[in-house]
């Protein structure tokens, strides 16, 4: 917003100088301002945040996970921990093949897997095992792994064990 106004042609007509916070100079010429419209915060193009009560949800499960994970024995959790990593694996084999699948599938997996991990050395600490000594149990548990297909691969060669005999007996 600008005004001026011209009486005549030797004279112009400024409005007062409006009290700013700009610092006073040595310029003696006429300063314009530009006043524009703030805008207020609900116009303002921010990025989204997430609300307290979803972040509050979402810890709610991250426990309640943890519950559940804690419940379980040491040897069910080292069980899971192979599946889990099989089923990853699969993933990657999709991902790779160029099948549809959900990419959040591989945080939700990796996260899950950490969680079992921290849940397994909680425990190891509780029981005195330093690190040096945990990490030798490690190796001894992958060496005693059984590669064994993951859930979803075992599920899928029954529906295609099922599918094949439906078209045998048809």
């Amino acid at each position: 917003m600008l005004s001026v106004s011209i009486a005549s042609p030797s004279t112009i007509i400024l409005p007062p100088k409006p009290k700013s916070s700009i610092p006073k100079t040595s310029f003696t010429g006429v300063r314009i301002l530009h006043l524009c419209p703030q805008r207020l915060p609900s116009q303002a193009t921010s990025f989204r945040q997430p609300s307290p009560s979803s972040s509050v949800v979402m810890m709610a499960k991250r426990e309640e996970e943890m519950k559940e994970i804690r419940a379980k024995t040491t040897e069910e959790i080292n069980d899971e921990v192979v599946e889990l990593k099989g089923e990853l694996l699969m993933l990657r084999l999709q991902k790779s093949v160029r099948n549809e699948f959900k990419s959040s599938e591989f945080g939700r997996m990796r996260k899950r897997i950490a969680r079992m991990l921290t849940v397994k050395r909680e425990r190891e600490l509780e029981e005195g095992i330093n690190k040096r000594l945990s990490r030798k149990l490690d190796r001894q548990w992958k060496k005693s792994i059984v590669v064994k297909p993951p859930p979803s691969l075992i599920k899928l060669r029954e529906q295609e064990a099922a599918e094949e005999a439906e078209k045998s007996a048809a």
